[in-house]
Formats: C-alpha cells, sequence, structure tokens
C-alpha cells in the first residue's frame, strides 16, 4: 500500500470504532504498519471479524476493547487519550435498514451522537467518520456533487443523513474539527461474502468459485461508482491528519469518479475466474438508488485525495483474495 502521509504517526495515538470490520481494520492496520503511537478498536463484534483481529494483534501498539457505541460510558473509555479518531462502526444494509429502521437508528445515529459527545468531552483534535453516497436519494443528476442531494430512500440513508447533521451541530457547538465521507460502495478483501446482506463483489466471486446461485438485482444496468479499499484508507488518514483548515468541517465524496454496470462488474468476475457460470435475475430492491458517480474534485482539491487504484486493478486483487480463501 502506498504512504498517505507526511509527518511521523509515532507520537499520535487513534482510535478506529468499528475497526475489527471491513473497512475500519484497513484502516487501523495502515496506521499499526506506520508506526503509530497506539491504534485502539472499539467493536461489538457484530459486523467485526476475529481473522481481522489478529491481524492487528500483530503489532505491539494496538489495543482492543470490546465495547459497543451504544453505550457512552464505553465510547467515552475509548476515547480517553486519543488524538485522532476515524469513526466506522456502524449498520450497513439498505434492505436490512427497511426491515430493522428502529435499530439501525439506534446504532447509526445514537452511536454517533455517543462517539462525538465522548470525542468532544476528550478533547479529540481531529475526528473523520463514514457517510454514505445513499444519502444522494432521489437526486437524479450525475455526477454526484456534494451540495446537491434529494428524499433519502431508505432508513440507512437517514440515517447517514442524520450523521452529516450532527457532525455540523457538534462542530459548530463544541469547536470540533471534523470530515465526513459518503463512501461509493467500497470493496476489496476482507469484505465479508457471507450472510444476508453481503455486499455484491464477495457474493458474486464466492458464487462463481462455489457454483452456487449469483443473483442480480432487477435488469443488472443499474451504475455504481466502485471504488477500492485503498482509496478509503487514503482519505481516513488525510481527513484524520490534514491542517487545510479551509477543508475542516465538510463532507466529501471518496470515489473513484467512474461507474460501470452491474452485469459488467459480473462479466468481469467471471472472466477473471475463468468461469461461465450464469447469474439470475431477480426483482429490484426496494430503497436502491438506480445509477451513483462521483465528483471527486472536492476531496482531491481540499484533502490532496487521488484514487490509486482503479476498478480494474482493485477487482483483480480482490478476487486473488478470495481466490485464496476458497480455493
Amino acid at each position: 500500500m502506498e504512504i498517505f502521509h507526511r509527518e511521523s504517526l509515532n507520537d499520535k495515538t487513534f482510535l478506529v470504532t468499528g475497526g475489527a470490520g471491513f473497512i475500519g481494520s484497513h484502516i487501523a492496520e495502515y496506521l499499526l504498519k506506520n508506526g503509530a503511537a497506539k491504534v485502539r478498536v472499539l467493536d461489538n463484534m457484530v459486523n467485526g471479524f476475529e481473522s481481522n483481529l489478529a491481524i492487528l494483534k500483530q503489532y505491539p501498539a494496538f489495543e482492543f476493547i470490546h465495547g459497543d457505541i451504544r453505550n457512552f460510558e464505553e465510547c467515552n473509555t475509548a476515547c480517553a487519550g486519543i488524538h485522532y479518531l476515524s469513526h466506522q462502526a456502524a449498520l450497513g444494509s439498505v434492505p436490512r435498514s427497511i426491515k430493522e429502521p428502529l435499530y439501525f437508528n439506534e446504532v447509526n445515529v445514537g452511536g454517533f451522537a455517543n462517539i462525538l459527545k465522548a470525542a468532544a468531552d476528550n478533547g479529540i483534535r481531529q475526528t473523520v467518520y463514514a457517510s454514505s453516497s445513499s444519502v444522494y436519494g432521489d437526486e437524479p443528476t450525475l455526477p454526484k456533487k456534494e451540495e446537491r442531494t434529494g428524499r433519502c430512500l431508505s432508513p440507512y440513508a437517514a440515517t447517514k443523513k442524520t450523521n452529516e447533521l450532527y457532525a455540523q451541530v457538534f462542530a459548530d457547538n463544541y469547536n470540533m474539527r471534523i470530515i465526513g465521507f459518503r463512501y461509493f460502495n467500497i470493496f476489496g478483501p476482507r469484505q465479508d461474502p457471507d450472510g444476508a446482506y453481503a455486499a455484491v463483489i464477495p457474493l458474486f466471486v464466492k458464487g462463481i468459485l462455489k457454483k452456487l446461485p449469483v443473483y442480480i438485482n432487477g435488469d443488472g444496468e443499474q451504475t455504481r461508482d466502485f471504488t477500492f479499499i485503498d482509496n478509503a484508507v487514503q482519505v481516513n488518514i488525510k481527513g484524520m491528519l490534514t491542517q487545510n483548515e479551509t477543508a475542516l468541517n465538510k463532507v466529501y465524496n471518496v470515489a473513484v469518479g467512474e461507474n460501470f454496470s452491474v452485469n459488467y462488474l459480473y462479466c468481469a468476475c467471471r472472466e477473471y475466474l475463468g468461469s461461465d457460470h450464469e447469474a439470475i435475475h431477480r426483482e429490484p430492491r426496494a430503497g436502491d438508488i438506480r445509477d451513483s458517480l462521483a465528483d471527486i474534485s472536492s476531496a482531491e482539491k481540499l484533502l490532496d485525495y487521488h484514487p490509486g487504484k482503479n476498478f480494474d486493478e482493485g477487482l483483480r486483487e480482490t478476487i486473488a483474495y478470495f481466490k485464496h480463501l476458497y480455493l
């Protein structure tokens, strides 16, 4: 992985909430590999994996707190003595949020308010957090620009929009330095291929490799700005450490600025795996956005964010990871 910071990390302490999960574990690993004085993870292990913790436990600077962001005292304990915070802990499925809206509100909104208050009370220097491209809702214009959002299409999207409102209010009232990231379909190694709400790329790869039924929602021509995990790590590191005052207390698109259809994605997976395994089309999913493409010029200009790996490079690396896992 590339180096995304200039200054030494050996006098800096970090908290990554949700650090046993997909995105959080990659952020924590980057910080540990690059000599951070301390990297603490807070995770309740609902979406976290022991295998991810095992990677992090190799480093002496790693600390783990088994705790829940819904518990303010646990958030407060986790924030003690921390300089920088990357908040990745959340529930993240559109269809599941339609089935369980109260649970999503409890974790994504209540938990976020807890972690912001704990960060304020403990004097954390800079906070970054995961928002989502889902906040664009029914706004039809492409590419998506940060200042132009539509009506939310799911409880999940509403929780992420609420996070952005809370971040602005906390920045204004508690003199905090906060940056939000609207992730566009982050993918890569360690993404969960199992469970009812698994992400599409690991689900496709697993289905092709194991010759299981693979489903495409709707006609498959819906498009997404698929974004490799290294790009999410880059923007989190740069966001936590930026000294550019103009960059603070804003929300940014995190993507590549290219979009591909789900059908194209499936064909690419099949081609890389040398398979002729056919997919089955089914009804479109409620709450899904039809097309997604990000304008990343704001992050490029203010955070010096530059996607290092495009869709094709990232997909090859991801497929190689899952191939090794399953074969």
